[in-house]
C-alpha cells in the first residue's frame, strides 16, 4: 500500500469515526487529493465534494476568493490558501476542508515564488482557518504534486487528532 493510500485510509477512518464530512479545494494538485480519497471504497460516506480551481476565475467563482487577494498576494500565497479553504468549507456540507495552491513547475517560478512553493489551508467548523507553507525540492512536477497530496492528507489527520 502506498503512503498516499495509507494516509487516505486514515483520513477516511478518522472522519467517519468523528462524523465529519470533508471537502477539498485544489489548484496545483488538480483534484489529486479528492482522487486519493475517492479511490478508496466507502469514501462516499465522508467525502462531500472537491473543487478544482486551477484558474483565478474559478477560485473567485467557486470558492469566493477575493479579487483583491489575488491581485495583492497572488494565487500562490498564504492569503489565497486561507480563502480557498474557508470557501470550500462555506460552499459545502463539510466540517473540514483542505486547500492547496502552488507552483508545480517546470515553469512559472520566480525568485520570490520558486517552483516547489506550495501553500496549504485548513478550515474547520468553529475553528480559525490556518495555513502552512512548504518549499519542496524541485524533483519535477509529479513529485511536487505527490508530496503536496501527502502534506494535505497529513494536515487533515493532525487537525482531526486535535479535535
Amino acid at each position: 500500500m502506498s503512503e498516499i493510500e495509507e494516509l487516505g485510509r486514515q483520513v477516511l477512518a478518522q472522519c467517519r469515526a468523528k462524523g465529519i464530512m470533508l471537502a477539498t479545494a485544489e489548484s496545483c494538485t488538480g483534484g489529486m487529493i479528492a482522487a486519493a480519497l475517492t479511490d478508496i471504497a466507502g469514501s462516499s460516506a465522508v467525502v462531500d465534494r472537491g473543487f478544482v480551481t486551477y484558474s483565478n476565475e474559478a477560485k473567485m467563482e467557486m470558492l469566493g476568493v477575493r479579487d483583491e487577494t489575488l491581485r495583492m498576494h497572488g494565487a500562490v500565497s498564504e492569503e489565497t490558501a486561507l480563502e480557498m479553504a474557508a470557501g470550500a468549507l462555506g460552499h459545502s456540507h463539510a466540517g473540514i476542508a483542505v486547500s492547496v495552491t502552488g507552483i508545480a513547475g517546470p515553469d512559472g517560478g520566480s525568485a520570490e515564488k520558486p517552483v516547489g512553493l506550495v501553500w496549504f489551508g485548513l478550515a474547520r467548523t468553529g475553528v480559525e482557518t490556518i495555513a502552512e507553507k512548504r518549499l519542496f525540492d524541485n524533483r519535477g512536477r509529479a513529485s511536487i504534486r505527490s508530496e503536496s497530496v501527502k502534506v494535505a492528507l497529513g494536515m487533515i489527520l493532525a487537525a482531526l487528532d486535535r479535535q
